[in-house]
């Protein structure tokens, strides 16, 4: 695969921003290069464009070089840039599984792409042969997210591995919920394709959504053209420290997806003998999907005993269904009574 063909022709031939931290690596005992405030130490001093440090400390976690590595203003941001870098406005189109993470069509919609939605199965599984057929010689993306939302369950690899290796463009795995599923991540992969990006984050498992900090794992290649279209300084300097120290509590981190996982089924249990619920659909991420027998209403109902659920009964697949987050013991027990009461 050449992705030099893929790679939009204005960003390909473009000259990226050349900040002062890129111009200088190391260290010196003056700085007098960048413009900057020289009071105020150390918050004074722009922080490191490629977040060197925080990418080395997570490489040793996931098992990639960092040079693999791109991390971003939430995994929003990595989305974003793979339009920005692959498509063409107006001419090129990207293809995504429906239902899933919103945030692909309103990308697509922002960079003026042409959107083309597939429907999973009725049971949410995936048909690569029914994704690979919306596929002409303007898509340049695929968009899959496994495990998927708001359904929760993992994608079927070998149906995945079909489209990574049949499609002639960019292939985008979203795994924001893989800490809480069965199965291991494609990062092992990664090598083998380059083609995949994969999308993490430190929202879900890590309890950080309020950092924003998303994570995108892909050749060294693609990550040259994302650090090529980035804003300079895209992650500060607090968000870096503060997660440097976080990623020490490894341990912490895993105690509490195990808890998650200990709640979720704890949740499953409870709703299966509320008589209003009709359906759990089994996840494999922190949220449950369920069909139930008035989504508006019971929601209503909920609000009005100040628990907040999402409705995603206009949503494809998903009529009947709300959308339930995994809270801690308490919360969830007051979920459950409150159901048991309507």
């Amino acid at each position: 695969m050449n992705l030099q063909k893929l790679v939009r022709k204005n960003i390909r031939e473009m000259k990226p921003y050349s900040s002062a931290r890129n111009e200088f690596k190391g260290e010196a005992s003056v700085y007098l290069d960048a413009n900057e405030n020289p009071l105020n130490s150390p918050y004074n001093r722009y922080p490191d464009p490629l977040q060197m440090k925080l990418k080395e400390k997570i490489a040793g976690q996931k098992g990639v070089d960092p040079s693999r590595i791109f991390l971003g203003n939430g995994s929003d941001e990595p989305i974003d840039l793979v339009f920005r870098v692959f498509c063409e406005p107006g001419v090129d189109n990207v293809v995504a599984i429906d239902p899933t993470y919103g945030m692909y069509k309103v990308c697509a919609d922002i960079n003026n792409v042409e959107y083309r939605k597939v429907l999973l199965n009725k049971d949410y599984t995936l048909d690569s042969s029914h994704l690979l057929d919306a596929v002409d010689e303007n898509t340049k993306l695929i968009f899959l997210c496994s495990p998927n939302n708001p359904s929760g369950n993992l994608l079927d690899k070998d149906e995945v591995r079909k489209i990574i290796t049949t499609f002639n463009g960019i292939v985008v795995l979203d795994e924001a919920y893989i800490d809480f599923a069965v199965n291991e991540s494609w990062l092992p992969e990664l090598d083998k394709y380059l083609n995949l990006i994969v999308l993490q984050t430190f929202s879900k498992a890590w309890g950080l959504a309020a950092i924003r900090l998303g994570m995108a794992f892909a050749s060294p290649e693609i990550i040259s053209f994302f650090n090529k279209v980035k804003y300079p300084y895209n992650i500060n300097q607090l968000t870096q420290e503060y997660v440097l120290n976080e990623l020490d509590r490894q341990e912490t981190k895993n105690e509490w997806v195990d808890y998650i996982i200990q709640q979720r089924d704890f949740l499953e249990k409870e709703l299966a003998d509320i008589e209003l619920v009709e359906q759990i659909i089994p996840s494999d991420a922190n949220f449950i999907l369920i069909k139930v027998s008035d989504p508006v209403e019971i929601y209503n109902y909920l609000v009005q005993n100040g628990i907040i659920v999402r409705n995603r009964h206009l949503i494809s697949l998903c009529e009947g269904c709300l959308r339930i987050t995994i809270g801690t013991k308490e919360e969830n027990e007051k979920l459950i009574a409150a159901l048991r009461s309507k």
